[in-house]
């Protein structure tokens, strides 16, 4: 048992369960611990989020200082005033680094909740390790990286031969308009970010396709849980590992949209169809990879409605009979059963199951990840708008 998941192994009747985890044992995992960047009994996240920070962020500073293009003072258009360069170098990287812990301490937790609430039996137990398994596979091979290292490729070529002129109009100098500061950020800063990006679009994909297929399964849900989703509501806690993903990612974008508002006159009025858009497209594919369980869930709301349905108008008529006709009920095991309890008990459990939800996600989690969405843009519209307006709209909005 190696220090990489001997801690999060599932006992599932006699044998071992393997863990399903999105960052350990991948290639790009298993890369960066050969280049001594992740310890052998570890996974050194704050090392490396500092490390990938550093290495993006301070040469384009030391750069910038010494060729008199950092500070307002030095040159018309400064590397301090563009605000989306530090946020992806200080914040987003970092962040995307920083996400594999919440994934680590969340996703191998999540999927043994399937076999300690009894949702996977013991019949189906073996098809469940199956999938495991499978997506294990999956995860550690070579192709998705192939996919993404090319992606990569691409892109920086692309934006190497026609680069954004704003993004490094602080950096021109010479014939060809190119310094070291605009070589160290098309060829190190974008490739790093866009390295970062992939790989968790991937994870979100794989997380996905493992999903899909548990949701395959009979799985045995209970239609009256509280948690209103027969038993899967650890499924919310799943949106909760991609929301530093959205935090980053709203960060870069609303760090590129106050450059624009500060230094181009750009209104914020004019950017808020593009802010609602990202917000809500970001909520999304947090969740995205839940709405497998969506047909189970509207399945066996659907199919408990009817059961539950037939047993309450057997009870409530045995309890007319009785109490409301003075008749003499030869089978009243139904009424005496303890599980059933009193009529308002009874209105209770039919409640329950009225109230079971379709799509596994929970206000908590949705206000969680909305958050991460939306605050980086509260903080572009504080620009022309007072702050204290906009913490009200924004809390009555989660709220």
């Amino acid at each position: 048992m190696n220090g990489d998941s001997g801690s999060h192994r599932i006992q599932a009747g006699t044998a071992t369960l393997e863990p399903f985890s999105l960052v350990r044992g991948d290639l790009f995992f298993r890369l960066q611990r050969r280049l001594g960047l992740i310890p052998a009994d570890g996974s050194g996240i704050l090392r490396r989020a500092v490390l990938y920070s550093m290495l993006c962020w301070l040469p384009l500073v030391v750069w910038a200082w010494v060729a008199g293009r950092m500070l307002p003072g030095d040159t018309a258009d400064p590397l301090l005033a563009h605000y989306d360069i530090h946020v992806r170098c200080l914040v987003s990287v970092p962040l995307m680094i920083l996400a594999e812990g919440t994934a680590q301490a969340i996703v191998p937790t999540g999927f043994s909740q399937f076999l300690r609430r009894g949702i996977v039996d013991g019949n189906m137990e073996p098809a469940f390790r199956d999938i495991i398994a499978s997506g294990i596979r999956l995860r550690d091979r070579v192709y998705p990286w192939i996919m993404i290292a090319g992606l990569v490729l691409a892109w920086t070529t692309v934006t190497f031969i026609q680069p954004d002129p704003d993004e490094i109009s602080w950096a021109k100098e010479g014939a060809d308009g190119r310094s070291f500061g605009a070589w160290w950020f098309l060829l190190v800063v974008r490739p790093v970010f866009s390295i970062l990006l992939l790989v968790w679009f991937w994870r979100l994909i794989l997380l996905g396709i493992v999903l899909f297929r548990i949701a395959r399964l009979p799985l045995l849900l209970v239609p009256s849980h509280p948690d209103r989703l027969g038993g899967l509501g650890f499924l919310c806690w799943f949106s909760l590992v991609f929301s530093p993903l959205v935090l980053a990612l709203s960060a870069a974008v609303a760090a590129h949209w106050a450059h624009a508002v500060l230094h181009h006159g750009v209104q914020v009025s004019s950017l808020y169809v593009e802010m609602a858009t990202l917000a809500v497209v970001l909520v999304l594919l947090t969740i995205v990879p839940l709405f497998s369980f969506t047909p189970l869930l509207s399945r066996t709301r659907r199919q408990a409605l009817a059961d539950y349905g037939v047993l309450l108008a057997l009870h409530g008529r045995k309890v007319r009979q009785r109490w409301i006709l003075g008749e003499r009920v030869e089978d009243d095991g139904l009424l005496g059963a303890p599980e059933l309890g009193p009529v308002a008990d009874t209105q209770t459990l039919y409640q329950s199951v009225t109230a079971m939800q379709i799509v596994p996600a929970s206000k908590a989690s949705l206000i969680a990840v909305a958050g991460a969405a939306i605050l980086p843009m509260a903080i572009v519209i504080a620009i022309q708008w007072p702050l204290q307006e906009i913490l009200i709209g924004l809390v009555k909005t989660l709220l």
